[in-house]
């Protein structure tokens, strides 16, 4: 499962490129995170590690090619389902307000 800031600056990348055709600088993600060098790196490499970016040449951010988006949908938290009791013949919720 991905940090906010993680997933942040995923979806930075994916609207970033389809938005201007390029992807953004390190110093363009710093600004638009409003996090150091050092913090970007980390979660860039986390996504390298968890495989939602490729970046084999690490010299310039255009060479990143983006392999998912978006978070996939088996890591995101699960709420737990819960219904309320239903009681047959309960006439109250149409009688009180």
């Amino acid at each position: 499962m991905l940090t906010d800031y993680e997933r942040k600056v995923l979806r930075i990348l994916y609207n970033y490129s389809s938005g201007r055709r390029r992807l953004p600088t390190i110093h363009e993600l710093t600004v638009k995170t409003g996090k150091g060098d050092n913090v970007v790196m980390a979660a860039l490499e986390t996504l390298i590690t968890t495989e939602y970016i490729h970046w084999e040449d690490k010299s310039n951010t255009a060479n990143i090619v983006i392999l998912e988006g978006w978070e996939r949908e088996s890591e995101k938290p699960q709420l737990p389902k819960v219904q309320p009791p239903v009681q047959p013949n309960d006439l109250s919720y149409w009688t009180q307000y």
